[in-house]
C-alpha cells in the first residue's frame, strides 16, 4: 500500500462539478468497504439549506470557510485512521489551505472528465449550482480550474461510466 495511504487513509476525489466525484465516491467506498462523504451534501444536511442558497444569502467566501472546516473534520478522523473516500465540492481541491491539508493526510485522485460531458450532465441534473447559471462564466471556470486539478495525485479518465472510472481508482498503484 503506498505509505501516504498507508499513515492516513483518505482517498479525495477533486474535480469540476458533473464530474462523477459523487457516485464514483460511492463505488469506490462499497468496493473499499471505506465510510463515503460528500462534502457538499454533508453542508447541505449540516447547514439546513442548498449550497446554491448558500452561495446567494451569506456569498461564496462564507461557503468556502464552511467547506473548508467541514474538510478538516474529516481530515482528523482520517489523521486518526478511520479510512474515508471523500468527494470533494468543485472548488475544494483549487483553495490552496484545502489542497496543502489534503496533501499531507491520504491521496488525491483528478476525476478528469471533459466539459461537454459535464455540461450535459448539469443540464441533466436540473440542480441549482452556483457556479454554472452562466453557461460562459461555467466554461471558464472549468478551464481555470483544470490546473489546481492536475496537482492531484493521480488523474483518472471521468468520461467513462462511474464503474469504470470507479475501477481505474482501484487500478492505480496505491495498493502494492
Amino acid at each position: 500500500m503506498h505509505l501516504k495511504l498507508k499513515r492516513t487513509p483518505g482517498i479525495y476525489l477533486a474535480g469540476f462539478m458533473g464530474s462523477g466525484k459523487s457516485t464514483v465516491g460511492r463505488i469506490l467506498a462499497d468496493r473499499l468497504g471505506w465510510e463515503f462523504v460528500d462534502v457538499d451534501r454533508e453542508i447541505e444536511a449540516t447547514q439546513g439549506t442548498t449550497i446554491g442558497e448558500i452561495f446567494d444569502s451569506r456569498g461564496e467566501a462564507e461557503f468556502r470557510r464552511i467547506e473548508a472546516e467541514t474538510l478538516a473534520a474529516h481530515l482528523k478522523q482520517i489523521e486518526c485512521g478511520r479510512p474515508q473516500v471523500v468527494a470533494l465540492g468543485g472548488g475544494a481541491f483549487v483553495q490552496e489551505e484545502n489542497f496543502s491539508r489534503i496533501n499531507n493526510c491520504g491521496i488525491s485522485v483528478w476525476i478528469d472528465c471533459p466539459f461537454e460531458i459535464i455540461e450535459g450532465r448539469i443540464a441533466e441534473e436540473g440542480l441549482d449550482r452556483p457556479n454554472a447559471r452562466d453557461p460562459q462564466k461555467l466554461r471558464a471556470l472549468y478551464e481555470s480550474r483544470r490546473e489546481g486539478y492536475a496537482r492531484a495525485d493521480f488523474r483518472v479518465d471521468g468520461s467513462l461510466v462511474p464503474e469504470a472510472v470507479a475501477e481505474a481508482v482501484v487500478a492505480l498503484p496505491l495498493w502494492k
